[in-house]
């Protein structure tokens, strides 16, 4: 028997015409190096007033055996239910325009329903694009440009973002999941995904964000403020360069990256790692096995800079 998806979600009564507008998308539970896409929805909900026009029901999407929401105890009773929320923010940039935050723990139940459930919603709101945002690790040093990979269901959406050459099999996730259905049900959809240094992949590094954030403003036609990313980013990196300085080990690998990527930026005459021809960039196989070493260093712990 096939569900109703907009049993899903409930959406509140006083909605503005939103004809247009972009919904942007970040879940928690997935892949976000550096906490990357993490930061940029915190930052577009720290520097715009917003309000909630749709809540999913979580208690059907989340398994909470598998991510144990957090409680407050205090003496002698419980004080305190971080309840989990997945729910679509009512945002405008900085010159007025709405756009969507859909943000929240990654569904563990009824993908294909979500997904459905969200088709609804911005068919029901004339949503123009979909765009979601994290970060991947990378074999790069911080010390040199980062880079953004970009895909989407249309060619002109990726705009001047070199695609990857390779072809990989990669764990799924929610976002990429409603990219493709969206791009099967004809609608325009895309991603980014920051490249953070392998060694700060599970520290919070606010240079990716900023990256993520120009990266989905260019594409979306946004104008998102980012001062306050903007100066994270800089205390960050100064904090990163003395974690650096003071361990023997990371720097040996900093250095190591640095005349890996000067060396082949100066053979290559090209501006960015992305730019480079097939047989210079890593193999699928070895992307691959970088995003699932992550992925269990996010569950086991890891041996890289804190902040």
């Amino acid at each position: 028997m096939a569900l109703d998806p907009e049993d899903l979600y409930e959406v509140d009564s006083d909605v503005p015409d939103l004809g247009g507008a972009v919904l942007l998308h970040y879940f928690d539970g997935f892949m976000d190096a550096g906490s990357a896409g993490k930061l940029v929805a915190e930052h577009l909900l720290n520097s715009s007033e917003h309000r909630v026009i749709a809540r999913f029901d979580v208690d059907r999407l989340i398994d909470y055996r598998s991510r144990r929401p957090t409680m407050t105890y205090s003496i002698d009773h419980w004080e305190a239910y971080d309840a989990p929320e997945l729910v679509v923010h009512l945002l405008h940039d900085a010159d007025g325009v709405p756009f969507l935050l859909l943000t929240g723990p990654e569904p563990d139940h009824d993908w294909e329903r979500f997904c459905a459930a969200v088709r609804s919603l911005v068919e029901r709101w004339d949503v123009r694009l979909t765009t979601g945002f994290h970060g991947i690790p990378m074999g790069a040093p911080h010390t040199r440009p980062l880079g953004v990979t970009a895909h989407a269901t249309r060619d002109e959406l990726v705009g001047e973002h070199r695609p990857l050459p390779n072809r990989m099999q990669v764990p799924g996730s929610i976002a990429a999941l409603l990219e493709f259905r969206f791009g099967e049900w004809g609608h325009d959809a895309a991603g980014f995904a920051a490249h953070v240094p392998h060694y700060l992949a599970e520290s919070t590094y606010p240079s990716a964000a900023l990256h993520l954030l120009e990266a989905v403003a260019r594409a979306t036609g946004l104008n998102l403020p980012d001062a306050d990313l903007r100066e994270a980013s800089r205390e960050a990196d100064a904090e990163i360069d003395r974690q650096v300085a003071e361990s023997d080990k990371v720097a040996d690998v900093v250095r190591a990256l640095e005349r890996q990527y000067d060396t082949f930026m100066e053979a290559s005459g090209k501006e960015s790692l992305l730019a480079e021809s097939v047989e210079h960039m890593p193999t699928a196989e070895e992307l691959g096995n970088q995003f699932e070493r992550f992925l269990a260093e996010q569950q086991n712990g890891g041996d890289t800079p804190e902040r």
